[in-house]
């Protein structure tokens, strides 16, 4: 994979959170893409439930900042800080691409604990 490809996979992601709108980068997204949630043991997945699940968080999150990006080449960690109502998160986004620079993981992991409640609780409440 050239670094032309991960770079614009990189800038499509960036813009698609940017904007909120997911679909901007729906086509870097493998159709088996495996999407690993804080709060379940077993990836989910599948393109349409990764999109639908980033979607939401993309509308439960205030104030969603990037503040570093570390990659070893095939894979990213994006670091990134946010809030839900009163309770202010930190998180990492671990994105992992295959030879084409199609996303074929996607793994959130988010502290403090109350926080990750928080997200829990108001995903179920929109997922439902």
């Amino acid at each position: 994979m050239s670094n032309e490809a991960r770079l614009h996979t990189l800038e499509c992601w960036h813009q698609a959170v940017q904007n909120r709108d997911l679909k901007l980068v729906a086509h870097r997204f493998s159709p088996e893409i495996k999407f690993f949630s804080p709060f379940l043991w077993k990836p989910k997945e599948g393109r349409d439930m990764a999109l639908v699940i980033l979607q939401t968080v993309a509308g439960v999150f205030e104030d969603f900042t990037y503040h570093r990006v570390m990659t070893d080449g095939q894979s990213w960690t994006l670091e990134f800080s946010a809030r839900i109502g009163e309770k202010a998160l930190k998180g990492v986004d671990i994105v992992r691409m295959d030879d084409a620079g199609m996303i074929v993981e996607f793994e959130v992991m988010i502290r403090p604990a109350n926080a990750l409640e928080a997200l829990g609780a108001e995903m179920g409440r929109r997922l439902a």
